[in-house]
């Protein structure tokens, strides 16, 4: 791994606007042994297999919002994007658990309902975890105390505490996790990445994790504004529309949970305008203190990554990347081999050996047969996009 330098040069420049800068708001997310990058129309997937090789994939993006132009109104954009981000981190998340496995120990593919289960299962948990747990703990503690909070609002204040209480000790426990540090440090790449990007920089690892880890349009960012914000939302709904007269404790608490399900999409479209907010004005001192425990956050769920997670990184943000906005900005001396998904959308690189990956069959890195230098394009091997 190079040298860096972690001086305050370093973190996030806010002296321009971001959008300025950039045609498009690129977004991504750090997976198992890899990254995935969202352009305008595209997503891709690159993955650091066993033997070294990376393989890669890219695929559409959902055209729903150009068709139903009430998906981009304020708020309702927010939900989602929520949805159309979790859909498609989830399978980024299988793609690159099946690929970063060792040939001997690879899983069978998810399908549609496994990943449907999955996802239904992680938001059992997100409920009962981040919403029923911490209801649940602010009534037995109003309970030793005399019930002298009730539904007011101490109750939903301790209530939110406790939900971020909850929320960072679960960040650091899991940090703590070799595995996730892993994890962390593909997160790492993608801010570094994308902010060099931004900063008009050629995408070569050198230039790359000149960068900070910390970015004001991370994921990080978003869930503790969805914390905070649901301190906001959550008081202001329980004093509206508090729980009826008489209600026994167990049926208060069914209560609050519901009404903040039911809050949970407001929460979650005042947080992504939020978010949105910080990226375009992030010169203005009071959007600067709001997304300040973003990146304090970002501490813990970003690492430092080494240059072959970085170029993990930078091929797969080269996949997302128009053609137009392209030259002069791509790697020139990135040379690890590339196995291309048979159901891809063409892909163009640089500088590196690229393999359509059969149809239908589990391939590992490509070898030399067939591989072809320099500039590499695999659109002629496959079908034309459509």
């Amino acid at each position: 791994m190079a040298n860096q330098d972690h001086s305050d040069a370093h973190v996030p420049d806010f002296s321009g606007d971001v959008a300025e800068m950039a045609p498009h708001y690129y977004g991504g997310q750090a997976v198992i042994e890899g990254v995935m990058m969202r352009g305008a129309d595209r997503w891709a997937v690159a993955v650091r297999q066993p033997d070294g090789g990376i393989w890669l994939e890219c695929h559409h993006t959902s055209t729903l919002p150009t068709k139903k132009p009430w998906l981009k109104w304020p708020m309702i954009r927010g939900c989602y994007a929520l949805f159309d981000s979790l859909s498609i981190g989830m399978r980024a998340l299988g793609i690159s658990a099946e690929r970063s496995l060792p040939e001997d120990e690879e899983e069978e593919e998810l399908s549609g309902a496994a990943m449907g289960a999955s996802m239904a299962l992680a938001a059992l948990l997100f409920i009962g975890v981040f919403i029923f747990l911490p209801s649940t703990a602010t009534k037995g503690i109003d309970a030793l105390i005399g019930n002298v909070m009730g539904d007011g609002v101490w109750f939903h204040l301790v209530e939110s505490f406790i939900r971020i209480v909850i929320f960072l000790a679960y960040l650091w426990s899991i940090s703590l996790l070799s595995d996730i540090r892993r994890v962390f440090q593909y997160h790492g790449a993608e801010h570094k990445t994308i902010a060099a990007w931004e900063h008009g920089e050629v995408l070569e690892p050198e230039h790359v994790d000149r960068y900070s880890t910390l970015h004001v349009r991370c994921g990080t960012n978003f869930l503790i504004l969805v914390m905070l914000l649901a301190v906001v939302i959550y008081t202001a709904g329980g004093l509206l529309v508090p729980p009826p007269e008489g209600i026994t404790w167990w049926g208060a608490v069914i209560y609050h949970v519901v009404l903040r399900i039911v809050l949970l999409p407001v929460v979650a479209g005042a947080a992504y305008e939020g978010l949105r907010l910080g990226a375009a004005k992030g010169t203005n001192p009071l959007v600067r203190a709001i997304m300040k425990p973003g990146l304090w956050l970002q501490l813990i769920t970003t690492k430092q990554p080494d240059h072959d997670q970085i170029e993990v990184a930078i091929r797969s943000f080269e996949a997302v990347v128009p053609a137009e906005h392209r030259e002069g900005r791509v790697p020139t001396t990135l040379d690890s081999p590339i196995l291309l998904a048979h159901d891809s959308l063409p892909v163009v690189l640089e500088s590196a050996e690229v393999r359509l990956a059969p149809d239908g069959e589990d391939e590992g890195a490509p070898s030399a047969d067939g591989s072809r230098d320099g500039g590499s394009t695999v659109g002629e091997a496959q079908r034309e996009e459509s």
